[in-house]
């Protein structure tokens, strides 16, 4: 025994960390001549008393591998779409060209530009993976639509539905038109589905097969074909549900740790009565910013990750440097809640750094006033006063003129609303202010900075915390392929301390976190 002491047989903090980083081979935990060791020798662990072991897993292992196969991509990771083109033609090349899929953030982009966005990528990525967000608009239903068009003229195969309540006929329209039966009668999905959830009920309706109602409307319209419409009513809506958990952005703050085991457990009850149902696969997002939560989800039972607001101040992303900067300042706890733009009246909210700037305040009074008034003209005149002056740095009727301009090209039927309602019109006006804040951030307008509205969740405190320290803690060395090379590679890592852990093995501290490093010194 002593003899296998003096070969391979790993002591050390520095030498266990290393048999441990090594995810393409085995690691033992062996008794050696009284001392207990790790090695990665077959032949001494043949020989040698074994306490515990972890198999090879290297990051493309964590995960469905079904998801890797319909969206080919080399790892069930996946970039989010950060809307208003944050998630940017450039953040979803580098991560497709590194085999990881993407979605760009064509929420709160004008159609023109999304236009361009998608011909860029088609052009460029080919037959690569990525995707497209398309956002549930129940105020602008003309913008999914636009996005829809947009998607199926430059064929992407694939959108990242999120916020959505209900089923809309665009949603149900991109299914269907990509479904094809082959010879022998089976379904082929041209078009997937990412479906991005947080309660069950939403789930369900993805689960189940596109209403008939819907499809009926869509063939009586000439938009999609009765072959088209009888193969939807065969096969769920999504080919994959992203259990949505406390994000940046749109989030109704779930627990991952309740919700992703609740839409597993509606997936598999469904199945029993929904052919189809049991093939799509519920993955995770939200509060993932470490290798530990990314870890956590898989061992949960994800079939695949999504990163979003670590993703915002990579290199690639839309966002100005001095936005970046403040988002690699957050800390866990530096995030409130806001109300949305895309969905003010319903009181719909939307979670946003707090730290640095004031926009979470600013935008809840405009809501409380909403909410107290009936329209423009019966604000008291210094509540007005103060807001033109504070918030809109402009008459409130030359931010109707605006407005005006701004909904004539991109929905009228808004402006319909209006004119007879003036509550809808000042909430137009409201929005204006909560619309145009993103862009501020986006570009970085120097005397705006207080009115940053920056979408962001937990995962990016946590994703500085685990960074201080090393070269991903400068905004400036930020990657995003290479965030998600780090993230997957840890939560391997991660997964193969754990397995020890649950066997027994006391590993020392140091050996059980994973820090980010080089490619060349792992």
């Amino acid at each position: 025994m002593t003899m296998l002491r003096t070969a391979a047989v790993a002591t050390t903090v520095e030498e266990i960390t290393a048999l441990l980083l090594d995810l393409d081979s085995p690691c033992w935990i062996v008794r050696a001549d009284g001392v207990v060791g790790a090695t990665a020798d077959e032949t001494i662990a043949g020989r040698a008393q074994v306490l515990a072991a972890v198999g090879p897993l290297p990051p493309q292992r964590l995960g469905d591998s079904a998801f890797r196969a319909a969206h080919g991509v080399r790892a069930a990771y996946a970039a989010g779409a950060m809307a208003n083109g944050i998630a940017s033609p450039a953040l979803v090349k580098a991560m497709a060209h590194n085999g990881y899929l993407a979605a760009y953030g064509a929420a709160g982009v004008a159609p023109g530009t999304v236009e361009a966005a998608l011909a860029e990528l088609a052009g460029e990525l080919g037959t690569q993976p990525f995707a497209c967000n398309l956002i549930h608009s129940p105020s602008e239903p003309a913008l999914e639509r636009a996005i829809i068009d947009a998607c199926l003229r430059h064929d992407v195969r694939c959108v990242e539905a999120s916020a959505f309540m209900d089923l809309t006929a665009e949603v149900v329209r991109y299914r269907a038109a990509g479904l094809v039966a082959d010879r022998h009668g089976d379904i082929e999905r041209r078009n997937r589905v990412i479906a991005k959830v947080s309660r069950v009920e939403v789930a369900e309706l993805f689960l189940r097969p596109a209403p008939i109602r819907l499809l009926r409307e869509l063939v009586a319209a000439g938009r999609i074909t009765e072959e088209q419409a009888r193969l939807a009513e065969r096969v769920p809506m999504a080919d994959d549900i992203t259990a949505e958990a406390d994000s940046g952005g749109h989030t109704d703050r779930r627990p991952l740790t309740v919700l992703l085991p609740e839409l597993i457990a509606a997936r598999d009850r469904l199945a029993a009565s929904i052919p189809g149902a049991s093939q799509v696969r519920v993955g995770a997002a939200g509060g993932l910013g470490t290798p530990d939560a990314i870890a956590a989800a898989f061992g949960l039972g994800a079939a695949y990750v999504v990163t979003g607001s670590v993703n915002q101040a990579a290199m690639e992303a839309a966002q100005c440097a001095a936005t970046k900067t403040l988002l690699a300042r957050a800390e866990f706890a530096d995030c409130a809640m806001s109300p949305s733009s895309d969905m003010f009246e319903l009181g719909v909210q939307v979670q946003v750094l707090r730290r640095g700037t004031m926009f979470a305040a600013r935008a809840q009074r405009l809501y409380d006033t909403y909410r107290a008034y009936d329209g423009l003209d019966a604000l008291p005149a210094t509540l007005r006063a103060e807001l033109e002056s504070t918030l809109f740095r402009r008459p409130l009727d030359e931010v109707w003129a605006e407005c005006v301009r701004y909904f004539t090209e991109r929905d009228p039927a808004q402006l319909v609303g209006a004119e007879r309602d003036p509550k809808a019109k000042m909430a137009l006006v409201f929005r204006w202010y909560l619309g145009l804040s993103s862009g501020w951030s986006i570009r970085g307008e120097a005397d705006r900075v207080a009115d940053y509205q920056i979408w962001c969740g937990p995962a990016m405190g946590a994703f500085n915390t685990w960074t201080a320290g090393t070269y991903l803690a400068a905004p400036d060395n930020r990657a995003v392929a290479d965030i998600a090379g780090q993230l997957m590679f840890g939560a391997a890592y991660l997964t193969r301390v754990a397995g020890l852990r649950a066997a027994g093995v006391r590993l020392p501290a140091a050996c059980a976190r994973y820090v980010p490093r080089p490619l060349e010194d792992r």
